[in-house]
């Protein structure tokens, strides 16, 4: 009888030889990560000592926070919420990572994504881990239990198959790839169960293009995704890793409760309109439909590939003016290598806004909209209000897709400027 690298995991997790789909187990997170956010940290700080009487955590390395909201704070109460979380990580003893970028990859790159390892956080995002086999799910209910326990009480999810075949065309990213998968399987089609990546089109996306699929994967109603991993993977991942621990994957014969099987050539560029995520459409059905404003950015793309089409898109041409383009690098590590290629003058020049590392333009602190505007956006989301006025639209697409509209301040396929 086989096993998936989810069953895998957290058989290691709760000290057991197996475990299978359906199992209730008491495991051990090995890394508990959270981003400062009010009404989350701040609670959880307060609830650990007033409610639980924990004055310090038993194994400070387990854990991690991130400041990368509200950055820079734009008012008192703002900073007053990253003190408390500063002064409680430096009474604890607990890895602060402030001002690096966006958590969910910053996570990644200071070692959290370690292959085999069964990490938890309250935002479902933190499942791009997956891309370098580690099991990271978002438990927002119940993480305060991984607060104040060193176990905590999980029921071993299902898991379902999506098998990629062929490879992409030009100007088609892993962005529309996933929101291809929303389309083509549903978006509830995962729900409770962990997405598990494979097929041989796996070896056709970058490292970079499955953190962005891995990121999204909550709204196929999936728990988590995960990949088993390969060379290219362990070899970014291993060396960053901090605890060692041994990959796993999937056995042959694991069972899985449904396979897909999704055909990556001939895909097009997408977008999704609003108001949710699950709207998938052809873009070249949306072209021509005018927009105000684009983002490029957030914990699902702004990393260097997707600057570097932005920058292969408008280099030697000009934002449509008028147009606001903003553009939010992932994390500062990916922001000083853009520099060093040189995509950052590339992007400047076309009259792109560039701002430092955050979440902020994501979640709408940032950048926001008034009523009857649009934007083109590779951020998270696309429900009313995210970005501003509820009465403002948000269309979803791709790196390329942005920077191509960003010229025409209108929908556009960037495969013509490619």
């Amino acid at each position: 009888m086989g096993y998936t690298i989810a069953e895998k995991i957290l058989a290691r997790a709760a000290g057991l030889p197996h475990v299978k789909a359906g199992d209730e187990v008491m495991a051990k997170p090995d890394f508990v990560i959270a981003y400062d956010f009010p009404g989350y940290t701040d609670v959880y700080f307060k609830s650990m000592k007033e409610d639980f009487g924990i004055e310090r955590v038993p194994d400070p390395e387990r854990y991690a926070i991130f400041i990368d909201h509200m950055i820079p704070a734009t008012s008192p109460k703002e900073e007053e919420l990253h003190i408390i979380t500063r002064n409680w990580c430096a009474e604890n003893k607990v890895p602060l990572f402030e001002r690096k970028g966006i958590g969910h990859q910053v996570a990644a790159e200071v070692g959290y994504a370690t292959p085999g390892a069964f990490v938890v956080h309250f935002d479902g995002h933190v499942s791009q881990l997956g891309t370098f086999g580690t099991l990271a799910m978002g438990i927002r209910r119940n993480i305060l239990e991984a607060f104040v326990r060193e176990r905590i009480s999980i029921k071993v999810p299902q898991t379902v198959r999506v098998n990629l075949r062929g490879k992409l065309s030009p100007g088609v990213m892993a962005r529309d790839v996933f929101h291809h998968l929303v389309r083509e399987m549903g978006s509830a089609s995962c729900r409770f169960q962990v997405l598990e990546l494979g097929g041989p089109g796996v070896d056709s996306l970058t490292t970079e293009g499955l953190q962005v699929i891995t990121g999204l994967a909550m709204f196929t109603g999936a728990l988590t995704a995960i990949v088993n991993p390969d060379k290219a993977r362990l070899d970014y991942a291993l060396p960053r890793a901090r605890i060692k621990l041994d990959p796993v994957y999937s056995d042959e014969d694991a069972t899985y409760s449904a396979v897909y099987d999704i055909d990556l050539d001939g895909l097009e560029p997408v977008v999704v309109i609003p108001p949710t995520p699950s709207n998938t459409r052809n873009l070249v059905d949306y072209a021509g439909l005018e927009v105000q404003t684009g983002y490029l950015g957030s914990c699902a793309s702004g990393r260097v590939e997707d600057l570097r089409i932005a920058a292969q898109v408008l280099r030697g041409r000009q934002v449509k003016p008028g147009f606001q383009l903003n553009i939010v690098p992932t994390s500062q590590e990916i922001m000083a290598a853009a520099a060093r290629e040189g995509l950052i003058e590339i992007l400047v020049e076309a009259g792109a806004f560039i701002s430092s590392s955050s979440c902020d333009f994501c979640f709408g602190r940032i950048a926001t909209m008034t009523a009857g505007q649009r934007a083109v956006s590779t951020g998270t989301l696309n429900v009313r209000g995210r970005m501003g006025s509820p009465d403002s639209e948000i269309y979803l697409c791709s790196a390329a897709s942005v920077a191509a509209s960003a010229i025409e301040g209108a929908i556009a396929d960037p495969r013509k400027y490619l």
